[in-house]
């Protein structure tokens, strides 16, 4: 027998953390508080949205005065106006400023899609379709950046981008009773 005591063997250790078993899901990162990156471009294609939507009461407007067109140019305008409070809604992070914008968004691509499919089928003009496709993609970003899950995140109602409400002054007691 040897006179010698067994030997210990030490495993040597990585200075990295071992990998998860495979069925283990790793959790989100968490959510940085400030303004995620897509917002300025939302907000930027929500003002595209607001002055294609004013180009498109300009085109439709009429010299002659008729309650129809009249009508029509001021719903147009009313968009416009939705989309720039949509932009700016995103643009703050303030409550539901993304389905504002999404709203507008949808609501022009849907007017710019009718206005394609009349020309083009109605009307036969190839020119017009193609001044009609050309409007599209102010609509289509400004909706595709709206319903974005950061944009989403940034504008939830309960973010808590509100005021602390004022501290009571006392020790819990009202004044005046």
């Amino acid at each position: 027998m040897p006179s010698s005591p067994p030997r210990r063997t030490t495993t040597r250790r990585s200075p990295r953390a071992a990998a998860p078993p495979s069925g283990v899901r790793r959790a989100a990162p968490p959510v940085a508080p400030g303004r995620p990156l897509t917002a300025p471009f939302a907000a930027v294609f929500g003002v595209l949205l607001t002055a294609e939507d004013v180009f498109l009461a300009w085109l439709v407007e009429s010299p002659e005065p008729g309650w129809t067109w009249d009508r029509l140019v001021s719903g147009v305008l009313a968009l416009a106006v939705v989309a720039l409070a949509g932009a700016v809604l995103v643009f703050l992070g303030r409550g539901r400023g993304w389905l504002v914008l999404a709203l507008a968004a949808a609501v022009t691509a849907l007017l710019l899609l009718g206005a394609t499919v009349l020309f083009a089928a109605a009307l036969g003009s190839g020119e017009l379709t193609g001044w009609a496709l050309l409007l599209l993609p102010g609509p289509l970003g400004a909706l595709g950046l709206s319903v974005r899950r950061p944009i989403r995140d940034w504008t939830r109602p309960g973010r808590g981008n509100r005021p602390a409400p004022p501290a009571a002054h006392g020790r819990g007691r009202t004044r005046g009773r």
